[in-house]
């Protein structure tokens, strides 16, 4: 897993959207943008899926997961539930990259996610490279 952090003022926080997910976690504007960066590179994305951590870029299923983990990172010690959202300047952004294999197909097929995985960290680092409005930052 590969994971990136930075800031950046392209991606609105909508209202309610820490709704789908849990309080002051937000990301639904990143990740539909992430998405069609990867299929702009060839990737057959699926919609967006909200996790209890952000949203998930399912970019394979099949011989193995393969996806993209996207949202804002929360500062708990600071932040208080009743809170207006910060501003978009203010957020940490972060994305990993991730490949999972069925304990089924551990067990019979074994996979090497290593390549898929390589490119698309690879690719994942180039989008948000080449994106000007995006500032890496180093772990929070």
């Amino acid at each position: 897993m590969k994971q990136y952090w930075f800031k950046s003022s392209l991606f609105d926080i909508e209202p309610g959207e820490d709704e789908e997910i849990n309080p002051r976690m937000y990301g639904r504007q990143l990740a539909n943008w992430l998405k069609t960066q990867l299929e702009l590179r060839g990737y057959d994305v699926e919609p967006v899926i909200a996790e209890d951590w952000g949203r998930c870029l399912m970019c394979t299923r099949d011989p193995f997961m393969l996806w993209i983990g996207c949202g804002s990172v929360l500062e708990y010690s600071t932040s208080k539930p009743d809170e207006p959202p910060p501003s978009k300047e203010a957020v940490i952004w972060t994305c990993f990259t991730t490949a999972e294999v069925s304990l089924w197909k551990k067990i019979f097929s074994r996979p090497d996610t290593a390549p898929a995985l390589e490119k698309l960290n690879a690719d994942l680092a180039f989008i948000l490279a080449s994106e000007p409005s995006i500032s890496l930052v180093e772990e929070p």
